[in-house]
């Protein structure tokens, strides 16, 4: 229907009220089920004329200045409608071009008269006077509303929160309502509904005087106020849409029609496959600062998604931590501006102290207003999120902030969230890809680390990337859109027999190297191939592909095996000099726990027991067997002594992080990188 005006293009205030609208949302949260008349009877008290009307996709009866409804009516059909409270779908690229009306405003003179003198509207609908103590212009209040979280009521309560999970979100926020199989659509959900628009002003003056009538008698209304409010909010500011049609949308790419045929999508695109997928990893190549290995994981990256759940395994999830990005050109913040361009939706997380302890990135019940308080991990399927690690700092996380990285850590390892609930807690799953920027390996668990080895170093990076995306064509970049959001609706399988020779393989790579060929290396290796097939446009796995995701995996392992080598030297080094400072730089590049495996426990034992060595106290701590605990901790209160006694606080903190290492909780290891001094220390006394 692409004739039927959209409330996310067009101001609400330029659309005529009870028309047909469409809207492409989220489901924030559901409210209880609502009664309302759907079959009732008005008569005239002069001449007792009986009308029968509908009440169904209304929000206001319908009855004439000399007729009232009759409550008693025998006609009377009472029914029952769900009401969702759905946002634009967060992260979304916005439209590049802003709306410009096609007519003349439609009577708006006329509107902004019945917004500010609303008696005549009630008069017509109820048949008796009334007015409206606000302080603020409705006209005024649709453009607030469309700018930001918080506006203004009408009746000069404090801001009303519109609930956007994410700071800065543009749009409406609307009262969803659906009148059949509700049931089949849940929290989280992007829809595209077709619906009668609801923006009556009498909504407004019947809710505020349904709060005032309520201070007055409480039996009379079980809600709170603070519910009323949230619940009915003004039209101007929340509009209604009475559904007609909703349906669940596969993806929300604008380029593509919401429902594809798989056929369709092969026979379109097929020819054109090749050569876009060239020019894409020719874009990402100079984006990566021409890294081609990093511009082929990013490409399996962007398409990857999670197809299938196995228990409580995610088939399909490739987080990709990016390591080796440099912090002081702003890189990835040139990167992401450059993915934003490729995604329908897209979010780039600044992972800092301050953005850790002070945001809320888990959704939260509040039972006071009945209602769900948005998150930042509240984001619509196949959201990519970039988490910049590298504008992390030394500094302390207090309590929100340790939760608001395991929970980031839940999201990666299970695409779960866990929902706040107060009393409990409920996992919601999700399909977000993550992608992770880093100095050395980052400290969240990813499916596959990528070091960066840049081939050129462009004297000025914003100038380098916005060239780059300048470079492209429109008619391009949209087919790389195209190219990425199709690949993810492409359905995969592997023959039986490309399935005995891929085991075959596996059984000979064990045979020659026993120890550092795991089954998650062929897990890997399989999702690696199965995602350099689908880029392909092969929806099949071919003995090609297989080799071609093998000879990758072990281009990126050598890489990380050579930076090894070089971080081994700093951490070698500061063992046999006993060397701080080495130390410090050494966890700065990579951190301990992927070297450990190469160091002598007999040599860290000695050397943590005799010469108190931080470093030594640490590493027999990540070796994880109850030997290395029991020397490391006598190790451990060899150190705190000397230290204990000293007035080098620094070094006294480490230790006492390393006390908290060899509990072997993944949690305490994440703040010893966050350097939690102070909390630990207050924990370990």
């Amino acid at each position: 229907m692409p004739c039927v005006p959209s409330l996310n293009d067009v101001p609400v205030h330029y659309l005529k009220p009870n028309s047909l609208v469409k809207f492409r949302c989220m489901v924030q949260d559901m409210f209880d089920p609502e009664f309302y008349m759907g079959v009732y009877e008005t008569v005239d008290p002069n001449t007792n004329a009986r009308v029968l009307h509908f009440g169904k996709y209304r929000d206001v009866a319908e009855c004439g200045p000399q007729q009232e409804i009759d409550l008693n009516s025998s006609q009377t059909v009472t029914s029952e409608r769900q009401t969702f409270y759905c946002v634009p779908v967060p992260a979304r690229v916005s439209p590049s071009t802003s709306y410009t009306p096609s007519r003349h405003k439609r009577s708006y003179e006329e509107d902004e008269d019945m917004d500010l003198h609303p008696s005549k509207q009630k008069e017509q609908h109820t048949g008796s006077g009334g007015d409206i103590h606000g302080c603020v212009e409705p006209k005024r209040l649709e453009t607030e509303a469309s700018a930001g979280h918080h506006v203004i009521s009408p009746n000069c309560s404090p801001p009303l929160d519109l609930n956007f999970p994410l700071p800065g979100e543009k749009g409406p926020a609307c009262l969803v309502k659906v009148y059949e199989s509700w049931e089949s659509f849940k929290v989280n959900d992007v829809l595209e509904v077709f619906g009668v628009l609801s923006v009556d002003p009498v909504l407004s003056i019947v809710n505020s005087e349904e709060r005032d009538g309520s201070s007055l008698d409480p039996m009379e209304c079980m809600d709170t106020a603070e519910e009323q409010r949230v619940h009915s909010p003004p039209a101007s500011l929340v509009p209604r849409i009475h559904v007609i049609l909703a349906q669940k949308l596969q993806h929300i790419n604008p380029l593509l029609p919401a429902c594809l045929n798989e056929e369709e999508i092969v026979s379109n695109f097929m020819s054109e496959l090749s050569p876009v997928r060239a020019e894409l990893l020719g874009f990402l190549t100079h984006a990566l600062l021409g890294d081609s290995l990093a511009a082929e994981y990013l490409i399996l990256h962007l398409i990857s998604t999670v197809y299938a759940r196995r228990d409580v395994l995610p088939l399909g999830k490739f987080t990709v931590n990016l390591s080796g990005c440099p912090r002081s050109s702003a890189f990835t913040e040139h990167l992401y501006r450059l993915i934003q361009q490729l995604v329908p939706a897209s979010y780039h997380l600044r992972m800092s102290i301050e953005s850790m302890n002070h945001s809320r990135f888990i959704p939260r019940k509040d039972y006071t207003a009945n209602r769900l308080l948005s998150g930042l991990l509240q984001l619509a399927s196949n959201t990519s999120l970039v988490i910049d690690e590298t504008q992390l700092e030394q500094g302390q996380l207090d309590t929100a902030g340790v939760h608001n990285v395991t929970a980031l850590g839940n999201l990666i390892t299970w695409q779960k969230v866990e929902y706040d609930f107060n009393y409990h807690r409920m996992e919601f799953p999700c399909n977000i890809n993550v992608l992770i920027t880093s100095e050395g390996r980052s400290l969240l668990p990813s499916d596959c680390q990528v070091h960066l080895q840049p081939q050129i170093i462009p004297p000025n990076m914003e100038e380098y990337m916005s060239s780059l995306l300048t470079a492209v064509l429109p008619s391009v970049l949209n087919k790389f859109r195209i190219y990425l959001s199709l690949l993810r609706l492409l359905d995969y399988s592997i023959s039986e027999e490309v399935t005995k020779a891929v085991e075959e393989d596996f059984v000979e790579m064990r045979k020659n190297n026993p120890e550092s060929v795991t089954a998650d290396d062929l897990h890997k290796m399989l999702l690696v191939a199965r995602f350099l097939s689908l880029s392909a446009g092969q929806t099949t796995l071919s003995r090609e592909r297989w080799l071609r995701a093998k000879q990758l995996e072990a281009l990126r392992k050598a890489r990380l095996q050579q930076q090894k080598c070089r971080v081994m030297g700093l951490l070698r080094t500061s063992l046999r000099l006993h060397n701080i400072a080495a130390l410090a730089l050494g966890i700065l590049h990579e951190p301990l726990a992927v070297h450990i495996h190469g160091l002598s426990k007999l040599q860290l034992c000695t050397v943590s027991r005799r010469h108190g060595n931080v470093l030594a106290v640490l590493a027999l701590g990540w070796h994880g067997d109850a030997d290395a605990h029991v020397r490391a901790a006598e190790g451990l209160r060899a150190a705190a002594e000397p230290w204990g006694r000293g007035n080098d606080a620094t070094a006294g903190q480490h230790i006492v992080c390393g006390a908290h290492v060899l509990q072997g909780t993944r949690q305490l290891r994440v703040l010893i990188r966050f350097g939690i001094a102070q909390e630990v220390i207050g924990v370990e006394r």
